[in-house]
């Protein structure tokens, strides 16, 4: 009888020359297995997850029992080689792996990186341009345009009368007046600034007899012949164009017809005709209804640019009245002052004659004593004689003054030079 104990260890010998082949085709179907399950694990819905591992560890366990039908010594080398199969985690991980492989298919997502081509300029993606903004901009760059040129079109009208040179002039000529031209200047500059206007300037001068607003009046009719033509300027003196003599209905016609003619020439040369209307307090009511029609804001458009010069002396006595009151209070270079003196002379002037409503009222305000002397070394100069300082203050002393505290002030302002200096 053969002992059996002599055959194990030949058999031993032959199963472990074929155990290392073998054993490595068992583990890598072990690990196909795996990846499969893995794979039908991650296509099933989640609530089926838990009983496909249920099933697929029973799967496993009847593939591991088969393994026995190989006899004692494949008892062995499952003992043996495979008892290590315990600790790897293809089996026991397969929810947590696809759990990572989601994770990191999100992952992926998440940081895609954009490739550009190597040989081509990144640029960014281009924005629509909204042709409404080029629109605006268009209308912007118009606006601009067409306010410049206005501009340039108010410099244009005031250098075409020259107003700073009439300033120069009224300043030089005009004695004691400072306010009152300044006042005339601010009015004509605004009003010549352009051609387009809504009613006419007219302007009042008034005071009391001989403190300048006649020679106001020559200067602006000589200065306006100058920059303009002589048809466009009207100088029209009561006592001259209507005497005592003539009916009143004749002078309005020969007005009316004189100023319609000259505004209906100065809208076709777009020119701006100036009328000075001297001794108006002499005017019949019939003329000065006549004039205040000119005066109307509703009227066509040749009668609104048109500029009127009105002096009178109405008004003159409440005028020397608040001077000679007012004289030790400096009220006269003061706006406060000014204001004052219009709030008396105003309501003079409309009693006179609602026509003032729609004037610019400029008071003129008596002359002192150093504008009486001023006036004399204008005069003389202007008749070519030596202006000795000595003899022309014996001239002004022979005129008569109002005098309050330490200031003079002539009665008949300047109105008496001329003859004075005549007599020389």
């Amino acid at each position: 009888e053969e002992v059996p104990g002599t055959e194990i260890p030949a058999a031993s010998k032959k199963m472990s020359s074929i155990s290392s082949p073998l054993r490595a085709i068992i583990r890598l179907r072990r690990r196909y297995l795996v990846q499969k399950k893995s794979h039908l694990h991650l296509e099933l819905p989640r609530e089926k997850s838990s009983q496909l591992v249920h099933t697929r560890l029973l799967q496993r366990q009847l593939s591991l029992n088969r393994t026995n039908l190989y006899g004692s010594s494949m008892s062995f080398f499952n003992q043996t080689s495979f008892k290590t199969s315990q600790y790897f985690t293809f089996d026991t991980s397969v929810e947590q792996y696809a759990m990572k492989k989601c994770r990191r298919k999100k992952n992926q997502r998440k940081s895609r990186i954009v490739l550009y081509p190597d040989k081509t300029k990144r640029y960014l993606p281009t924005e629509e341009k909204s042709k409404a903004k080029r629109c605006l901009l268009l209308l912007i760059v118009i606006i601009f345009f067409q306010i410049l040129n206005a501009i340039e079109n108010l410099d244009d009208n005031l250098q075409k009368y020259d107003l700073d040179g009439l300033e120069k002039t009224m300043h030089r000529e005009v004695f004691g007046q400072k306010v009152a031209v300044e006042s005339i200047m601010e009015l004509l500059k605004d009003y010549l600034a352009t051609h387009i206007h809504n009613k006419p300037l007219v302007i009042s001068l008034n005071g009391p007899t001989g403190v300048g607003k006649s020679h106001v009046g020559w200067l602006l009719a000589k200065h306006f012949r100058s920059v303009m033509d002589n048809d466009f300027v009207l100088q029209y003196f009561v006592m001259h164009h209507c005497p005592n003599g003539v009916a009143p209905l004749t002078c309005e016609i020969d007005m009316s017809k004189k100023i319609s003619d000259m505004v209906t020439r100065a809208e076709i040369e777009e020119k701006i005709p100036l009328f000075i209307l001297d001794e108006v307090e002499l005017m019949s009511p019939v003329l000065l209804d006549t004039l205040s029609r000119f005066f109307e804001p509703n009227q066509t458009n040749e009668f609104l640019n048109a500029i009127y010069i009105l002096i009178s002396n109405i008004g003159g006595g409440e005028i020397t009245k608040f001077v000679i009151q007012n004289a030790s209070a400096e009220l006269l270079h003061q706006q406060r002052g000014v204001e004052e003196l219009l709030s008396v002379v105003r309501p003079v002037l409309i009693d006179a004659h609602p026509l003032w409503k729609s004037a610019d009222i400029i008071p003129f305000v008596l002359l002192e004593k150093t504008h009486v002397i001023n006036c004399f070394i204008e005069e003389m100069r202007r008749e070519g004689l030596y202006p000795d300082q000595k003899h022309i203050e014996n001239l002004a002393s022979q005129l008569s003054y109002y005098t309050t505290g330490d200031k003079q002030y002539s009665r008949m302002g300047c109105k008496q030079v001329v003859a004075q200096v005549n007599l020389l």
